[in-house]
């Protein structure tokens, strides 16, 4: 008998990534590729859905030239994707209409501000757990009907289908014949209703988006449909789990227990608690969502979004060129020797939770004459911890529950001063995962239980393994730092909105 695998796709906001993995988890092939970023204005972020698909199609040659795996030896394809990004393609030529606007855009704040006056506006977040925020997919979808001649019209007429990332692959994948979506990026569009776990008549009239563009909802582990051979390679592999990357990095840091907690590093970071199967609405500010559907249960989590996390990094390296490689950034940042007085805030693109401010902008304070580089590198790795705390400080009021360990994956992950400054300002452990690539894990198991390729989340379990940083800093300490970077919160905020 041949060796069978599970084939995961982690389809990321900077890059396409492919991995193979065998049975117990290890990563047998993998290959990746980054794609363009396009910043027409200030605020905005599209990619080329085309570009995306043939990253996609490549890294998964690539995988099988690496190994000589051959495409039958795949048992099931588990997609996971950046969240709310989304595209309108025509459903003849399956041509996007434009490019595919980014969970970071701002470009649809006008149309966050008129539906924050309409009288639907206090129902939204009850409905779908969200706040109106330009980050999810419903203003960007009216965005591009709005913008693109005859969108609406052709819409209206079932020539145009909508979909997040997952559902374009899925699409492309299978020839054009499966039109589909999964729970967790349905209740990422703002168009969700998570307690019935439909489509929301009432915010889809108000915001004239017809619904025979959207796709079908389903379960987060099932058999969606099957590869056409032409796309792959000659095989009909099914598609069998799907979930949007902070869900499935979830599942696969096996946060399968209410009020466990995991956090992700990645272009921007994502803390998630799993609550179980009862909803709890936020009264902070934090996005409640759904973690994953499986086996006819729909269990639910408290999630907080920071928008710039890894991208901060990206941002010292590409822009101020300050790094050769994101990795200098540790070495810089232990070579630091000023006292931490200079806090940067990365709001590139605005504030995440649990502050939600669309108009805050990047700022730096504390910095003097004898400020460096290292400590300009170890300030911008500080940031992210410090976000972090925010989040994690907020799910503590909204839910009681006491955190006593942080699950963490992601490119960041990687580096150890960000890991121990994380584990001081929280003064909690940091259990970072053996296999970083959590992400495309959670989708390798959803995809592998569908077909039978493990047996069940008991025997998931067993793979569990990581490395944890214990707090060090004092107390005194601990708590001077964390008020500097709120007392700079506060500032940046003010600089923008002198009524704040």
């Amino acid at each position: 008998m041949i060796d069978k695998y599970i084939m995961a796709i982690d389809e990321g906001t900077t890059s396409t990534r492919t991995i193979i993995f065998n049975r117990t988890c290890s990563r047998i092939s993998e290959a990746q590729r980054e794609f363009t970023q396009y910043f027409p204005h200030p605020g905005w972020v599209e990619h080329d859905a085309n570009e995306i698909w043939n990253a996609v199609s490549s890294t998964i040659a690539d995988c099988f030239i690496q190994n000589n795996i051959k495409p039958e030896q795949i048992a099931g394809i588990g997609i996971t994707n950046q969240r709310e990004t989304t595209i309108i393609w025509d459903a003849s030529t399956g041509l996007p209409i434009y490019n595919a606007i980014v969970w970071q855009s701002r470009q649809t704040e006008e149309i966050v501000q008129k539906l924050k006056q309409k009288e639907i506006a206090e129902d939204i977040p009850q409905k779908t757990g969200l706040l109106i925020d330009s980050y999810f997919s419903a203003t960007k979808i009216r965005w591009i009907l709005d913008h693109v001649k005859g969108a609406q019209q052709r819409a209206e007429k079932g020539e145009l289908l909508f979909g997040t990332i997952n559902t374009w692959l899925i699409w492309k994948m299978t020839g054009g014949k499966v039109h589909v979506t999964d729970y967790t990026n349905a209740s990422r569009t703002m168009l969700f209703n998570i307690h019935d776990l439909t489509w929301d008549k009432d915010i889809l009239q108000v915001l004239k988006i017809p619904k025979k563009m959207l796709p079908e909802v389903k379960s987060n582990s099932e058999i969606y449909g099957y590869t056409a051979s032409y796309n792959f390679f000659g095989s009909n592999v099914p598609i069998s789990g799907m979930a949007g990357d902070q869900q499935a990095s979830s599942f696969g840091q096996m946060s399968f227990e209410p009020g466990t907690v995991k956090n992700t590093y990645g272009t921007g970071s994502f803390v998630m608690m799993n609550t179980g199967k009862e909803i709890k609405l936020s009264q902070n500010n934090l996005l409640t969502t759904i973690a994953y559907g499986i086996n006819d249960e729909v269990y639910y989590a408290l999630e907080g979004s920071i928008y710039v996390a890894g991208s901060a990094i990206q941002w010292l390296r590409d822009q101020m060129q300050l790094l050769s490689s994101s990795e200098d950034s540790y070495q810089a940042a232990i070579e630091s020797t000023n006292e931490d007085e200079v806090y940067v805030v990365p709001a590139f693109t605005g504030l995440g939770a649990p502050y939600w401010d669309a108009d805050a902008r990047g700022a730096i304070f504390g910095i003097t004459r004898g400020t460096s580089r290292n400590d300009f590198i170890k300030a911008t790795l500080q940031s992210i911890a410090y976000q972090t705390r925010d989040v994690i400080d907020t799910m503590h009021s909204d839910t009681d529950v006491k955190i006593n360990l942080l699950n963490v994956d992601g490119g960041a992950a990687k580096n150890d001063y960000l890991m121990q400054f994380q584990a001081d300002i929280l003064n909690i452990p940091i259990k970072r995962a053996h296999n970083l690539e959590t992400t495309a894990l959670g989708a390798a198991f959803l995809a592998g239980l569908a077909v039978g390729y493990w047996r069940d989340l008991n025997e998931l379990i067993e793979y569990s393994k990581g490395e944890i940083f214990y707090p060090k800093m004092n107390p005194e300490k601990r708590q001077k730092l964390y008020l500097g970077w709120q007392k700079a919160v506060t500032a940046t905020r003010i600089f923008k909105n002198p009524d704040f």
